[in-house]
């Protein structure tokens, strides 16, 4: 009866396995055409100002029949020329329409026949849970329309874009990334994007087992803005923020300098005109020293934005970008001088 049983659950097991390579399969079948290489030339400059053409390839996705492809910014980052080749081996220029170097995404335009424009619908990465198996399809090192799998390693992740910001709710994959698989799509099992490559952690730049994908509901927030305005509008407070850890607080403290007990992020400027500022929200009012370090004085704290308790600027910045649009007006919690203030701010347009 044993054997039996370990026959049954081999076979099981095996059909298991068989039903998953067929869906990987169906996912490269439909999606593969619709990922595409991109090929970028530039010109940089040596000491005596000589111009040296360079040339770099990422990936994309077409995004509609109307010749848009998503992709990453850091792809087409200070291209001249652009061409996108296609699963046919066709080759064509591609123009730029709109790009966000704080989410590292760019959308590119180029004038083919629809009949090659295999888009790639969006997915739902609101739903993803780890463990879940994903597929990514690029380019890696020019190798056309390379397919991985892996599952997703970890949600929530923040890393840093071209321009410094942080990305939130970054998905964390093993599926293997290496250079050229950037702005390629991340796809689940049903063939729909949930993520886009960006980038990998690596110290020899070849994939080792942690990649991180810009998610769908990122793209769903900004591709559209880039099409239709060519840019992406991102909400603004109008403040400079310090982050004050748990240690300098207590120093602080100890100093006769008055913080919230656990530090918080600290309002190192209100612009006087700014969302914040037009609000009530201060900055300080004097400077201070402790040791060589330079404090601003009177200040408010930031403590928690929309409802959400907020613990640094990276923090801050996340919840401010994944959860709130320019125009809306979000409840400020700030600490003032030992007590809990309030203040309704609308939401301004960050400049350039």
């Amino acid at each position: 009866m044993k054997a039996i049983w370990v026959i049954l659950s081999f076979f099981a097991a095996t059909a298991s396995s068989q039903d998953l390579e067929q869906r990987v399969m169906l996912v490269f079948e439909n999606a593969g055409p619709g990922v595409v290489n991109i090929t970028s030339r530039s010109i940089s400059y040596d000491f005596f100002l000589r111009p040296i053409p360079q040339e770099g390839s990422g990936s994309g996705f077409v995004y509609d029949r109307l010749g848009h492809i998503v992709t990453n910014y850091h792809v087409i980052e200070g291209a001249r020329e652009l061409h996108v080749t296609f699963y046919d081996e066709s080759r064509v220029p591609a123009s730029v329409v709109g790009y966000d170097r704080s989410n590292d995404l760019a959308v590119i335009r180029v004038d083919v026949s629809a009949d090659v424009l295999k888009a790639i619908p969006i997915g739902n990465s609101r739903d993803l849970k780890v463990g879940r198996f994903v597929v990514a399809i690029g380019n890696p090192f020019g190798l056309e329309r390379t397919l991985t799998t892996g599952v997703v390693s970890s949600l929530g992740r923040v890393i840093q874009s071209p321009d410094g910001r942080f990305i939130g709710e970054i998905i964390q994959t093993d599926a293997a990334i290496n250079p050229g698989n950037s702005g390629g799509p991340l796809l689940d099992l049903d063939g729909r994007v949930i993520g886009l490559n960006s980038a990998i952690i690596s110290p020899s730049r070849a994939s080792a087992g942690i990649g991180f994908a810009i998610p769908a509901t990122t793209l769903e927030r900004v591709v559209p803005e880039l099409i239709e305005h060519g840019r992406y509008a991102h909400p603004y407070l109008g403040v400079s923020l310090m982050d004050v850890s748990k240690n300098l607080a207590a120093r602080l403290n100890r100093n006769g300098v008055r913080t919230p007990g656990g530090g918080g992020i600290l309002v190192a400027e209100a612009l006087r005109r700014g969302p914040a500022g037009q609000a009530g929200i201060r900055g300080p009012n004097r400077m201070g020293r402790l040791g060589n370090l330079r404090i601003p004085l009177g200040a408010d704290y930031i403590l928690a934005i929309g409802g959400q308790p907020v613990r640094t600027r990276q923090e801050l910045t996340v919840v401010l970008e994944t959860k709130h649009r320019v125009g809306d007006v979000v409840r400020v919690s700030v600490w003032r001088e030992s007590q809990i203030v309030e203040f309704d701010v609308k939401l301004g347009v960050r400049p350039n």
